[in-house]
């Protein structure tokens, strides 16, 4: 695996100089807590659901150097207007997260978490809820936001049920494609997706701002299987400014010794494939995330990102800001 020596995160200092302009735009509206600075979303993680490094890797230099490390995969929804945060998934990672929204867009209250969007029942995905318990934060009434499979896996089973049970969190079901309304600037919107779905069901967000709109679709099976139940990936970019899409494995062959060809992920290569006639303004709203640690397009500097730049589409970088 080829990995760049280059700093791979923007520097802190940008970041927050990036989120000082975005929250400090704000000044309060005589009679009003709302003001006029964008809703924006932050890219907390881009690794698939087991991180990078992995557990069992040895030989990797992300245990030895920050910069080849990745979080998993997490956005943070920040209104400056409200004051409010939302994290969409709460993943193993979910400590740094929560610091790194901390230092970046402080909350006026603690936990400071409007509420949170899970997708489904996998591991990177869920279980930093755990932060949420007495044994860490005890936190207090944190809205959950989860469909009704993933509403009930979560009330019936241990040691989540303890979660609900000492209203450390409050689960809100949602339902396919029926928007959620967080305030008079934003909704979230879920929608069903192919994937297994051990526990729960999987869905996807669309996330609408006053101005600009997101989807996010860490994982899936494949676009074809969604064509047979009628959505087109296509019609779903077309409707949005950024489409974060399911990246997870760059090609078959990427894990040395296993054949990866009935994988439940589109690999980056097919994707770049059948979205090839889009128009370049098209294919310019796509970043690709969810990317696991084999992936070489998570590397700066890699061959492999270097092609599917190229060819007018993104990676996903944490740190990076989408205005809404």
């Amino acid at each position: 695996m080829r990995v760049s020596s280059l700093p791979v995160f923007p520097s802190k200092e940008i970041i927050v100089c990036l989120f000082a302009l975005l929250w400090g735009q704000s000044v309060a509206a005589e009679d009003s807590n709302e003001t006029n600075a964008a809703p924006f979303l932050v890219v907390l993680g881009i690794s698939q659901d087991g991180g990078t490094p992995q557990a069992g890797t040895t030989e990797h230099p992300g245990w030895e150097d920050d910069q080849f490390k990745r979080r998993v995969v997490s956005l943070a929804l920040i209104d400056p207007g409200s004051e409010e945060r939302w994290l969409f998934e709460a993943t193993p990672d979910f400590r740094e997260q929560l610091h790194h929204l901390d230092q970046l867009a402080p909350a006026t209250d603690k936990p400071g978490i409007a509420g949170i969007f899970l997708t489904h029942a996998h591991i990177g995905h869920y279980t930093g809820l755990m932060f949420l318990g007495h044994e860490s934060m005890g936190a207090k009434d944190v809205p959950v936001f989860a469909m009704p499979r993933m509403q009930e896996f979560l009330s019936t089973n241990g040691p989540w049920s303890q979660l609900v049970k000492h209203d450390n969190i409050v689960l809100r079901e949602m339902e396919d494609r029926k928007a959620v309304r967080l305030n008079s600037r934003l909704r979230v919107t879920p929608f069903l997706v192919p994937h297994r779905q051990e526990f729960s069901e999987v869905v996807s967000f669309r996330i609408d701002g006053p101005n600009r709109s997101v989807i996010f679709i860490p994982d899936i099976d494949s676009w074809e299987e969604w064509d047979e139940a009628g959505t087109r990936i296509e019609d779903m970019i077309a409707s949005v400014d950024v489409a974060y899409l399911d990246g997870s494995f760059f090609a078959n062959g990427e894990i040395p010794g296993r054949d990866m060809s009935g994988f439940p992920h589109p690999f980056i290569t097919h994707s770049m494939q059948r979205f090839s006639k889009l128009p370049a303004k098209e294919k310019s709203k796509i970043r690709f995330i969810h990317l696991n640690h084999t992936n070489p397009a998570i590397w700066p500097g890699s061959d492999e990102r270097a092609q599917v730049l190229a060819n007018g589409y993104g990676i996903a970088d944490e740190g990076e800001i989408v205005e809404l």
